[in-house]
């Protein structure tokens, strides 16, 4: 990745985000198998859509048995968003290694490039903590809490890297880069853009460059006020769909 220039990967057939990210564990019991449905059911179509009833018949349990395990619906969905926010941190680290290796520099501006692979996914629904959020808007509501749990857990594995690199203030660049994560997710999912991670990883590298120098430059504290690069955008790339 150091010092090298980007190119688009060309794929005959696009990976599958289980390709992508690697596969969850098998589940081990009943409740695990009412979970992992549950993710992929309310990945594919939102939660409100999505009744009680055909989660326990593709998983071929009686209500009876639901019941031993999740106290409602509801309970159910918080589990799944627990469960989906435990899962995508280790995969992402993971996909993360496997483009950019170990070094913490790289591995910020890594994020994009799997982000990338992901978005061009054919099994693609956009953040599913970004579409919870939207769905349980109430900040109060466990949840959006859960949802919003994941994305500070990101924020911080971000400021944790930026420091391991060498970031004189990771906090700031935390916030920053976060901003330019979630608008990256925005892009792709509202506006359509599977080139999303393209036109956001030139600000990503901007904003890495002023924030943390490489192990052999002198460090140039980052100017407050001071305008990221500008990511210019050109023609999407053809959609996947």
């Amino acid at each position: 990745m150091c010092g090298k220039t980007f190119i688009m990967p060309t794929q005959l057939r696009a990976k599958t985000a289980a390709e992508i990210f690697g596969v969850p564990s098998e589940p081990r019991n009943t409740r695990d198998r009412l979970i992992e449905r549950a993710i992929d059911l309310f990945y594919s179509h939102g939660f409100n859509a999505v009744g009680l009833d055909r989660i326990i018949e593709e998983v071929g349990v009686t209500k009876t048995t639901f019941y031993k395990h999740f106290e409602s619906k509801d309970d159910l969905m918080v589990q799944a968003v627990r469960k989906r926010d435990a899962w995508e941190l280790e995969a992402l680290t993971r996909a993360v290694r496997r483009v950019a290796g170990n070094n913490p520099r790289d591995q910020l501006l890594g994020v994009f490039d799997v982000l990338h692979e992901w978005f061009n996914a054919p099994d693609f629904r956009g953040c599913i903590f970004i579409n919870t959020a939207s769905e349980f808007p109430n900040p109060n509501d466990p949840i959006h809490q859960a949802a919003a749990d994941h994305k500070r857990k990101c924020r911080d594995m971000f400021r944790d890297l930026a420091r391991n690199a060498g970031a004189a203030d990771s906090e700031t660049f935390a916030d920053v880069y976060t901003v330019l994560i979630e608008g990256t997710l925005v892009l792709r999912q509202v506006h359509d853009r599977n080139d999303a991670a393209i036109v956001s990883r030139k600000a990503a590298k901007g904003l890495i460059e002023q924030y943390i120098p490489r192990r052999n430059e002198p460090h140039r504290p980052a100017k407050a006020g001071r305008p990221l690069q500008r990511a210019a955008v050109g023609r999407p790339i053809n959609r996947t769909e």
